[in-house]
């Protein structure tokens, strides 16, 4: 290298090559130099720092798999749980405007759950009113209120003390899972909801922002809660997608319209 260095420069001097094309070739022998003797191995070693990346780092023989939601149910094997539960929305013929249907979906949620445990299969859309009104009623004489009620209230006042059945509880600080598994048992399941993260279409929007509806069953393979859901005329065996239900879940205060100052995930878990 030192000869080819020292016979460029008496070159320059004897035939008058430039200072630069002579600095050039010596550059250009330097790389082809350095190339022969290391490879290209050091400059990529260099720009990872020695390091692999830990994303892709894998131990022999390993392979990496998605975590994914069951496609049949553990318990039965089959792909859907899903219960007969006869339906009824809240205004069973649009009257709107009545605010005892308005605000009567606890009662409508209440209703359809008492409908199953008897065994019932179907109710007409008359004695579904007929039965909303009179529990709202009964609620306005007893409390002075009919407007919402809480999970709490909706177990304890509608379920306990107007149907007087007390096959019923409230849990509280759940997960979607834990819905699952009471349907698996067998049993009901009514949630209060943000109506408006529902994102219902049939809603008029935005929605309401105290509801509640009847989980009926759940589809494994979709990862789909079924609902009979009073909000709409739509209602019946609703499917909402598992995140969207139980992000939506939350509890509210009994009252008119009393304001809602946290997220409560409670469900009301309805026996046989």
């Amino acid at each position: 290298m030192i000869k080819w260095v020292k016979y460029l420069t008496h070159m320059r001097k004897k035939v008058g090559i430039s200072r630069i094309f002579t600095m050039l070739v010596v550059v250009l022998l330097l790389g082809v130099s350095w190339f022969l003797m290391f490879g290209f191995d050091f400059v990529w070693k260099d720009s990872a720092s020695y390091s692999p990346i830990p994303a892709f780092t894998r131990s022999p023989g390993s392979t990496t798999k998605p975590t994914a939601s069951p496609k049949t149910s553990p318990v039965s094997g089959k792909t859907t749980i899903q219960f007969n539960v006869p339906f009824a929305p809240q205004a069973p013929f649009g009257e709107w405007s009545d605010d005892r249907q308005q605000d009567g979906c606890e009662e409508a949620s209440a209703m359809m759950a008492i409908h199953w445990v008897k065994g019932d299969t179907s109710i007409t859309l008359e004695e579904a009113k007929r039965e909303i009104l009179a529990i709202a009623d009964w609620e306005q004489e007893k409390y002075g209120n009919y407007h919402d009620t809480s999970a709490k209230d909706t177990a304890g006042r509608i379920f306990k003390e107007y149907y007087n059945y007390d096959n019923v509880r409230v849990e509280r600080d759940i997960t979607a899972d834990d819905i699952i598994k009471e349907l698996e048992r067998g049993n009901l399941v009514v949630v209060p909801a943000d109506g408006i993260a529902l994102n219902n279409s049939h809603f008029t929007p935005p929605g309401p922002e105290r509801h509640m509806l009847v989980v009926v069953g759940y589809d494994y393979s979709t990862s789909e809660f079924i609902t009979n859901d009073p909000g709409t005329r739509f209602g019946k065996s609703y499917r909402y997608k598992k995140s969207v239900l139980f992000d939506a879940i939350r509890d509210y205060p009994t009252g008119y319209h009393v304001p809602i100052t946290k997220v409560d995930k409670n469900m009301i878990v309805v026996e046989k």
